[in-house]
């Protein structure tokens, strides 16, 4: 799994906002990697996973 660090980033600078996140892209771009990643920061970072809403 490659880890997109810049989109990562962009994600993580933009999670105290209070508005939804949504990830566009071309088929097999890493969307879903992506937000996978960003589901296993959002734990580390104590969010509850019952509170994380991925689809």
């Amino acid at each position: 799994m490659y880890i997109r660090n810049r989109y990562l980033n962009q994600l993580k600078h933009f999670k105290d906002h209070d508005f939804i996140k949504v990830i566009t892209g071309v088929r097999r771009s890493g969307k879903s990697v992506l937000l996978m990643q960003y589901r296993d920061y959002l734990i580390s970072e104590r969010i509850s996973p019952e509170n994380i809403i991925l689809t």
